[in-house]
């Protein structure tokens, strides 16, 4: 009995002794997400017959196919952002198909306030270019963040819609978004109808 009290204040004396250390413990800092994203340059994409517009050099623009065939469809491939842009084309053979599409697009957005925190939307109008749409930012923890829909309301209309391939967390993905929504928009500002 007496060995196994004398192990026992050994070890007891070995525990308090090793925590004696003097060194104060402070939290962690919060830390942010390093975004070491280029600087915006554009080039020209025209390489569609129905439109044309700007988008960022570091983006990988390709058509979209169907089985073979090539379609007027576009995605464009946001490389160290890890998203998506699908921009998808469609003729308009009267009034009531392009109420149709808007309609839709609207319909689009609606299923995600469910999600979002808030939905803020932009009317874009060039007159000269004869380019009209809305812009819609969806803020919070949604699938997709950023659609917007052009049209020269005769003729075409044109749906864009961003995919990150993430989970969405707004707060970590605010950077890269911010960076995409200037592209978006520049490529809204440069877009133009060809017939």
């Amino acid at each position: 009995m007496k060995k196994l009290f004398w192990i026992s204040l050994a070890l007891l004396s070995l525990g308090l002794v090793s925590c004696g250390d003097d060194e104060l413990l402070i939290p962690k800092p919060p830390t942010f997400l390093r975004n070491n994203l280029p600087e915006h340059t554009y080039k020209v994409i025209n390489d569609n017959p129905h439109y044309q517009f700007e988008a960022s050099e570091v983006y990988i623009v390709k058509p979209v196919l169907f089985g073979t065939q090539m379609t007027d469809h576009k995605e464009i491939n946001l490389g160290v952002l890890n998203g998506v842009l699908y921009l998808n084309y469609y003729s308009i053979p009267n009034r009531d198909t392009l109420i149709r599409y808007i309609n839709l697009s609207n319909d689009k957005i609606d299923e995600h306030q469910v999600k979002a925190d808030r939905i803020v939307d932009q009317q874009m109008i060039n007159a000269k270019k004869k380019v009209y749409g809305t812009f819609f930012e969806l803020q919070g923890n949604v699938a997709t963040n950023f659609q917007f829909y052009l049209t020269d309301s005769t003729n075409h209309f044109l749906r864009g819609e961003l995919l990150m391939n993430c989970a969405p967390n707004y707060d970590s993905l605010r950077p890269s978004l911010d960076y995409i929504k200037k592209d978006i928009l520049h490529l809204i500002e440069t877009f133009e109808w060809k017939k």
